[in-house]
């Protein structure tokens, strides 16, 4: 499903035009790309959770060279899915 997929979903269910559809999901996914950019989790309950997961700096090999390099480190978003989520899908 794409966004443009989710957005038709979310304005036949709501009964909503696709343009306000468009509005809430954007609000949405703006939201949780606020919390999670202030550090804060996001638990969405019975679907999931959003949280940061910080990777510490480590070395690599270079698959194309063999050579040892340096890996910074990072910051990524984690999710975890609820019970509900898991028994809808299970």
């Amino acid at each position: 499903m794409h966004k443009s997929d989710l957005i038709d979903a979310v304005a036949d269910t709501a009964d909503l035009t696709k343009e306000k559809a468009g509005e809430v999901v954007s609000a949405i996914f703006d939201q949780i790309t606020s919390a999670l950019g202030n550090n804060d989790s996001v638990n969405l309950v019975g679907f999931g959770s959003f949280t940061q997961r910080h990777r510490s700096a480590r070395t690599g090999r270079s698959p194309k060279t063999g050579e040892t390099i340096q890996i910074a480190a990072s910051t990524s978003v984690a999710f975890k899915p609820g019970k509900a989520l898991k028994d809808a899908v299970n």
